[in-house]
């Protein structure tokens, strides 16, 4: 995810005028400005994807992650922060044809990137969606599941972007991070910290795995009914005791 700024906010608007560039899917939610900083460090983001892909694939991550969410054909999943389409590609053909991939991002360049591979890989069942740092600007009440992976840490406004995103998901809508149990400042979350940060949105865990081939860790959460989503302004930032910790 990137962290607004001027600069890429034209670049945005630069790309959404021209035939084809990825557009919001839903209307705003809550703005940015109604929810609390974190209090912990937002990772830079450095790369559209966080390992090689072979490196991955001999790991199986997308298919221990699909496994563990329960992931079907027929399905609607968004795969936020999308970045080189790592997920995205494979995801495709596991939802199959009745279902979809909603391929949200915010960087300007994964977009276009990201839109060009889909293309060429003729994967009719996805749709590349622009976002804000805040607000994966999905349809209400479309996706089945969603998967953050290892770029959680790197979230601006980690309570608008699960406040808003809860208000796209259906009625027991699981929602999985895939991160490294690390500070955010050396690009991971702690559990405890995402656990935290979670639960102050109104989500509740359902499932905690460690992957294996050392890509990280799954957590899966279920998304709150919107109208049981806490008010922004009641929401309290959760300390990163591990970053403070830290040396």
């Amino acid at each position: 995810m990137l962290r607004a700024s001027p600069f890429a906010s034209l670049i945005v608007l630069a790309l959404a005028g021209h035939a084809g560039a990825a557009e919001p899917l839903g209307p705003p939610g809550a703005p940015a400005s109604a929810f609390p900083k974190p209090d912990r460090p937002v990772a830079e983001i450095v790369a559209a994807q966080w390992a090689l892909e072979k490196e991955r694939e001999k790991a199986d991550e997308v298919g221990q992650v699909a496994r563990l969410m329960g992931i079907a054909p027929g399905q609607v999943v968004a795969d936020i922060g999308a970045g080189s389409g790592y997920y995205t590609l494979r995801l495709s053909p596991r939802v199959g044809p009745q279902g979809r991939v909603l391929a949200e991002d915010v960087t300007p360049r994964y977009l276009a990137d990201l839109q060009k591979r889909v293309r060429k890989a003729g994967l009719h069942n996805v749709t590349v969606v622009r976002g804000e740092p805040h607000d994966p600007r999905l349809k209400p009440a479309s996706v089945d599941a969603a998967v953050l992976v290892h770029m959680y840490h790197e979230i601006s406004q980690p309570y608008g972007l699960l406040h808003n995103l809860a208000a796209a998901m259906r009625p027991g809508g699981r929602v999985g991070i895939v991160d490294a149990d690390d500070i955010p400042s050396r690009h991971g979350t702690p559990p405890a910290l995402l656990r935290c940060e979670l639960a102050a949105a109104g989500y509740r865990e359902t499932g905690f795995t460690v992957l294996e081939g050392g890509v990280g860790y799954l957590a899966i959460f279920e998304a709150p009914a919107p109208e049981k989503r806490p008010d922004p302004r009641a929401i309290r930032p959760c300390r990163d005791e591990a970053s403070r910790g830290a040396k």
